[in-house]
């Protein structure tokens, strides 16, 4: 079987992405494929969770009741179940996942400051999440988008620990709030503050050519070459270099080092191994764990590929 072949095999989650990002299917094809997403297989799953109250799990970014903090971060949530919901990319216009949605922009409010959810919280990772969630699923975010912006730091990222605690940004955070201005952009346009502010953001992450201190040049933390799937908060270099992608980002030799990356960790049947999964309850797992073939990373992988060479 090809490694197309075996991706086709999968959900429909990665079925309409193989088909729009690889193999160039025609646009009614891929978009009846996607359509799919909303109503079996993983996304049918995740929304099939909710609960009555309109929450996943009673919470926004934590679940309702005790949580034993030696089972790491619980992903159940509200706020968690709604991004693993693009990440499948499900029609924001299908009726069950437009819904779900709506039902827990109404009643789901942030646990720091009790905000509704679509207000979000005041740090950056957070309201990162809120913008995303938002922009994709047709809401104007630009009060939310305005004040992430205004919390970027001068060395030309985020942080989710407030200026009192570090003026220094972090990978994970200036990876998020990229994400959220590339939802945002792509729904309702940005000002020009936001577009200088992504301009430095990435900035940040080339100069350290996505996973090196920049001044010492050595690998800030080894789990940024390891690829993960759902990543959740968690960033690496396959995500990043994901987001470049599907942002249409320039194709900066400074990333040359992550591509060759990349491309280590393909076997030699072609596909790429689940990898560094986050510890914590999730709504179901969806891959064979970690060392094991996955179809996420080996589709992931093969856009950024195509990407970088100009195929896409």
């Amino acid at each position: 079987m090809s490694v197309l072949d075996w991706l086709m095999a999968g959900d429909p989650a990665i079925r309409w992405q193989t088909m729009r990002d690889l193999l160039g299917a025609d646009p009614e094809e891929v978009a009846a494929e996607r359509a799919r997403v909303a109503h079996e297989g993983w996304g049918a799953r995740l929304l099939a969770l909710q609960e009555p109250d309109g929450s996943w799990a009673g919470g926004a970014w934590f679940p309702a009741g005790d949580r034993d903090p030696d089972d790491g971060q619980p992903w159940t949530s509200t706020a968690h179940v709604l991004v693993l919901l693009t990440l499948l990319g499900a029609d924001p216009d299908a009726r069950p996942l437009r819904a779900a949605a709506e039902r827990a922009f109404a009643s789901v409010r942030w646990e720091d400051n009790d905000a509704a959810f679509l207000d979000g919280e005041d740090e950056a990772c957070t309201l990162a999440t809120t913008i995303l969630v938002g922009a994709y699923l047709g809401h104007d975010m630009a009060g939310p988008t305005a004040r992430l912006v205004a919390d970027h730091r001068a060395d030309g990222g985020w942080n989710c620990d407030p200026p009192s605690l570090s003026t220094r940004s972090s990978f994970h955070s200036t990876l998020l709030a990229l994400e959220a201005l590339e939802a945002q952009h792509r729904a309702r346009g940005l000002d020009p503050a936001a577009l200088e502010a992504v301009d430095d953001a990435r900035e940040y992450l080339l100069v350290r050519s996505l996973m090196r201190g920049r001044r010492s040049g050595a690998v800030v933390d080894p789990a940024y070459q390891r690829f993960s799937f759902p990543p959740y908060w968690h960033y690496d270099v396959l995500r990043a270099l994901d987001h470049l992608r599907a942002a249409d980002a320039p194709r900066d030799p400074r990333l040359a080092d992550a591509i060759a990356l990349v491309r280590s960790r393909q076997s030699a049947t072609g596909l790429w191994p689940l990898e560094n999964t986050h510890r914590g309850a999730v709504p179901f797992v969806m891959e064979d764990g970690d060392g094991r073939p996955s179809r996420w990373n080996t589709l992931r992988a093969s856009r950024v590929l195509r990407w970088w060479e100009g195929q896409a």
